[in-house]
């Protein structure tokens, strides 16, 4: 019994000062994940031995004791924290909890995303804004209205239609690009890094001068309102009438009952990641306001709403090594080798760097706590120290003299440039990059072509360029030969891999122009130089003016083209004679359909569709999609912060559509 009444000690102790790190000073040690981990451990160890649980215990707490910076203000109604579910039967377990208080309502919930920012109460009288207080512990917050009047999502006046008197609360949040930008900044100054957008947006609303606060460029998402007398309509109502009264809109949200809910939870669980703000699940409330009223809630919770937590896309570790990678390119890329730990539910033990300015402007170094994260990336990256971690005594990185994997020189192609290269041309690991890349799924799409056959074939010494693969073909035996005497590469695989090639001898020429690795030629600029050089041959006989010509084609590009042909001026006839036909762009039909002629650009965060859908949905209507505006573009399809797009398209008086508009389009 000793053992674990020190337990819990032990426990309060860290989540008290968790809380005060997270809640006071902004600067969390610990990940948001980390931290659930802990208080949900505590409050288990109490619920299981209340005997033993501490009156004062920080469970009993909804956030931490506002700081003295600011004039503190009592909230009329309590600014309750929300329970957390982890797993589908965590909340089916909510629901019979609730519904044994109200057996005969039925469960209809609302289901909105769940905004990872600082939580804000606003109170308008005779419709102005009047005050606005942050959630501080619960019962007391900070009153930082002039910090609120800054925010653009946030209206200074309702309109004649709204209630007189009115409490709305949201969260207050920073977009993951004003968060990257202000991380530049921070790094040119020589500050710390802000870990997070949270961590940001909580620092932003503390700051004493409001001009700093407009400058940081805060966004605001309503999630409730306490209305006045006589006013109250369902969560969903609720919503709606904010958004026509001048409020942010939140980009998804649900409506049903449990299973329907789950079905929205499951369709957020990867769009999420696509949105420019950071959400770390989706809040449950019981939609009929009646019954919320009924439920009550806890002295800590509502009973009507729960937060479902998807998997941590931030968590903390340490940096066990640095080791350097060599890309396609000879690029050298620093990659953090870490403790193993579980983001978005996979286990990382590896995360990128980038170059050597970032690994100087982290301050990293083996032995180093850091924050590291997914979030709409798929290979994990390392955001900031954990703080305090900058003060340790620890050896300084080196930069690389020499390329790891071959010893050749390294160095800078371009004194502009900030990556160092592997100056060797006859780099293995530059090889093996050129033919990890040349089979990938975005560019020949070669199955069995993966890392272990690729490590094999460079060792082999056999092949000096990725398109010699298809040399192998020329005589199958002698080709199914070699590939069933390398390592774990049984005859049925062999086979497979040389239909696979034979397979991609013929695949479209978009694909091609990419899979050979073109220094600036990504996916989309392969298909517009398809599209006007529909042949190989007619690709390499283009000069730099012809190929400029090419919508999205600059000088750069055009340079780097040429300068690639240069290097393999026989290329086209090699493939010839490696039977490699690539298939030419399928002509379309436009005629007839509603966007034929237009030449489209998407821009800012749009209300359900992410950039890449609707692109397509343009392109089936019909529109030829550039990724710039020019005079040459003739719409431009805007969303939420649009930015410099939107107003290079007012300048030149391009047609602004909405995503309303395509959809009226598709009928």
């Amino acid at each position: 019994m000793t053992d674990l009444r020190q337990r819990m000690k032990d426990l309060a102790d860290e989540v008290r000062a968790h809380r005060y790190r997270y809640y006071v000073l902004d600067q969390p040690t610990v990940s948001d994940v980390e931290y659930d981990a802990l208080e949900r451990e505590l409050r288990a160890l109490e619920e299981a031995h209340p005997d033993l649980a501490d009156p004062n215990s920080p469970t009993r707490r909804v956030g931490a004791p506002p700081v003295e910076a600011f004039e503190k203000r009592r909230h009329a109604t309590p600014m309750l924290s929300l329970d957390n579910a982890y797993s589908e039967a965590e909340l089916r377990e909510w629901e019979v909890k609730w519904r044994k208080l109200a057996p005969e309502a039925g469960p209809r919930y609302a289901a909105e995303l769940k905004v990872d920012g600082l939580s804000l109460s606003l109170r308008y009288e005779g419709r102005e804004l009047v005050e606005a207080l942050t959630r501080g512990d619960g019962e007391t917050g900070e009153l930082v209205t002039e910090n609120a009047r800054t925010i653009a999502d946030i209206p200074l006046r309702l309109p004649p239609e709204a209630p007189g008197r009115l409490e709305v609360r949201g969260e207050v949040f920073l977009s993951r690009k004003r968060w990257e930008e202000l991380n530049r900044q921070r790094d040119a100054r020589g500050e710390a890094r802000f870990a997070n957008p949270r961590n940001a947006a909580s620092g932003t609303m503390k700051l004493l001068d409001s001009r700093e606060v407009a400058a940081r460029g805060l966004s605001f998402l309503p999630w409730q309102v306490l209305w006045s007398e006589g006013e109250a309509c369902d969560h969903a109502q609720s919503m709606a009438r904010l958004g026509a009264w001048g409020f942010g809109v939140m980009p998804a949200h649900g409506e049903g009952d449990l299973a329907d809910v789950l079905a929205f939870i499951t369709g957020q669980a990867e769009a999420r990641l696509r949105l420019p703000f950071d959400t770390d699940g989706v809040v449950l409330k019981v939609l009929d306001p009646t019954l919320q009223q009924y439920l009550g809630t806890t002295d800590r919770v509502p009973r009507w709403a729960i937060a479902f937590k998807f998997p941590a896309t931030q968590v903390t570790t340490t940096v066990l090594g640095i080791t350097w990678q060599v890309g396609r390119s000879g690029k050298l890329t620093p990659v953090a080798e870490l403790e193993a730990v579980e983001v978005a539910g996979s286990t990382v033990r590896r995360a990128t760097l980038h170059n050597a300015d970032e690994l100087a402007r982290l301050g990293l170094r083996v032995g180093h706590r850091v924050f590291i994260e997914k979030g709409g990336e798929v290979i994990p990256k390392v955001v900031a120290l954990v703080p305090g971690e900058e003060a340790r005594d620890l050896p300084a990185t080196e930069i690389p003299a020499a390329c790891p994997e071959c010893a050749g020189e390294v160095g800078k192609t371009d004194d502009a440039e900030v990556a160092i290269r592997c100056l060797n041309p006859e780099c293995p690991a530059k090889l093996a990059a050129r033919l990890l890349h040349f089979g990938g799924r975005s560019a020949l799409d070669i199955e069995g072509l993966g890392e272990a056959l690729v490590e094999q074939v460079v060792a082999s010494n056999r092949f000096q360029q990725p398109w010699e693969l298809f040399s192998l073909l020329q005589e199958p035996l002698l080709g199914l030969a070699y590939l069933s005497g390398l390592e774990r590469m049984a005859e049925k695989s062999a086979q497979n891999l040389l239909q696979a090639l034979d397979a991609a001898r013929r695949k479209p020429l978009a694909r091609w122009i990419h899979a050979l690795g073109i220094p600036m030629v990504g996916a989309r600029t392969a298909e517009l130089l398809a599209e006007a050089h529909p042949t190989l041959e007619a690709l390499w006989a283009a000069d730099e003016q012809r190929l400029q010509a090419v919508e999205e084609v600059g000088p750069k590009v055009a340079a780097a083209l040429r300068a690639f042909v240069a290097l393999h001026p026989e290329l086209p006839a090699r493939l010839a004679e490696l039977g490699v036909r690539p298939a030419p762009p399928a002509p379309r039909d436009l005629a007839g359909l509603p966007l034929s002629g237009e030449v489209a650009v998407v821009t800012g965060t749009l209300p359900s569709l992410s950039r890449e859908e609707a692109e397509a949905r343009l392109k089936r209507l019909g529109a030829k999609v550039t990724g710039s505006v020019s005079p040459k573009t003739t719409l431009l399809l805007a969303g939420e912060k649009a930015g410099s797009k939107l107003a290079k398209a007012e300048a030149l008086g391009i047609p602004i559509r909405d995503e309303a508009w395509l959809r009226g389009l598709e009928g």
